[in-house]
């Protein structure tokens, strides 16, 4: 089956999440993803629980579509290695702390210098410049640093991580879509480049609401818990047997659930809430006045008579909820295959549809220097020249 990305060939010298995301989906549109690990216990995340037969499943997640192989880096054959496999490259990406390529003698400047046409992404906290970027960054010091911790929760009370590492995943986005820009480019022109992308920018770069009420009003945005800042109402209700989400945020759907859904068709001229922007000034009084409405019927009540409103509305729903829900099955967001060490294993599916260059499982991931002869041979070391490496603990 064509995929979108089948020639292209990604070296890849990260580890966790945030890089491993990027290639994985590089990896799920055709890209030859050669996973390069360090000697000797690999990539952190095979230490991450739960594990199936001893296999990290996180580990599982987010390396599939990729081979894998050991390396030693440190050491000077090791490097020699890697060299080899850049030449063949159209991508490397690492997510090593600023500096620390330099010292290893495999940085943008080194490399090119193998291969012009080489496409150079580094993913770090900070990045490679100001005066934050010699710290070392984890997900949670981004969401701290970018103000969306002191965004998140209920008001009044302490600052709260999202859910999800949303850093991480934001800086593996902004990666993708920069390596591909840069691929066309490549493409176009013959010519490489190098990436400096953070998961503070990357992160930072999605508070675009936020953003606009200081800007624009100097205004300061804080904990809503799950309303909306600038549309009303437009956030979760507690009912009778769970919790639910209502979008009524226009004036149109404003109106038809005022009439259709609470029978309350006297608050379509209450001066409080006569526009959106009366609304969201009488934010707290107008959900006080729904929720003593809501609290009343269960869930599934009043999400038929929401859907029958056409005001858009859905459950609140635990992860396992989400997983077993017949749309998410029905999209095949959910999947599986088979690994050979954990055996069969679920795995999350492709977001996006595509009608001729579908995304595709061609391997799981890796075990830990799996490809590592495979890769060698390739590049066309030779049985007694890959014994060697081995014996001195390079690979």
């Amino acid at each position: 089956m064509q995929q979108a990305l089948q020639n292209m060939k990604v070296i890849d010298l990260t580890q966790v999440l945030a890089g491993p995301y990027c290639t994985m989906v590089l990896g799920d549109l055709g890209a030859d993803v050669i996973k390069v690990e360090k000697y000797p216990d690999g990539d952190d995340t095979r230490t991450m629980r739960p594990f199936v037969n001893d296999e990290s499943y996180c580990y599982m997640m987010v390396n599939r579509n990729k081979r894998g192989i050991r390396l030693n880096i440190k050491e000077e054959a090791g490097r020699d290695v890697l060299y080899q496999l850049v030449k063949t490259a159209d991508v490397f990406i690492e997510n090593f702390r600023p500096g620390t390529t330099r010292k290893l003698g495999i940085d943008y400047e080194s490399l090119r210098a193998i291969n012009p046409g080489l496409i150079y992404c580094s993913i770090s906290g900070y990045g490679q410049t100001g005066p934050y970027s010699h710290k070392g960054g984890f997900d949670i010091m981004a969401q701290g640093m970018s103000g969306i911790m002191s965004m998140t929760g209920e008001k009044g009370g302490k600052p709260v991580k999202v859910g999800i590492a949303i850093h991480d995943v934001a800086a593996a986005v902004t990666a993708i879509y920069s390596i591909l820009a840069a691929y066309i480019h490549k493409l176009q022109t013959g010519e490489g480049q190098y990436i400096d992308l953070s998961l503070v920018d990357s992160g930072l770069a999605w508070t675009v609401w936020e953003a606009a009420a200081y800007f624009g009003a100097g205004e300061v945005s804080g904990p809503n818990g799950s309303a909306h800042r600038v549309s009303a109402p437009y956030q979760g209700f507690q009912t009778k047997n769970g919790y639910i989400l209502i979008g009524a945020g226009t004036q149109r759907l404003w109106e038809r659930f005022c009439q259709e859904v609470i029978d309350r068709p006297e608050l379509i001229e209450d001066p409080r809430f006569l526009t959106n922007s009366d609304r969201i000034g009488h934010v707290d009084e107008l959900e006080a006045i729904i929720q003593e409405i809501i609290i009343r019927e269960d869930s599934q009540y009043w999400l038929e008579k929401l859907d029958q409103a056409g005001i858009p509305c859905g459950p609140i729903y635990r992860y396992d909820e989400t997983l077993n829900d017949e749309h998410i099955r029905a999209r095949e967001m959910v999947i599986d295959y088979e690994h050979p060490v954990a055996g069969r294993i679920f795995n999350l599916g492709f977001p996006v549809k595509f009608s001729k260059t579908p995304g595709q499982v061609r391997r799981p991931a890796p075990s830990l220097g799996q490809h590592t002869k495979e890769v060698l041979q390739e590049l066309g070391y030779s049985e007694s020249a890959i014994q060697a490496l081995e014996a001195n603990q390079i690979i």
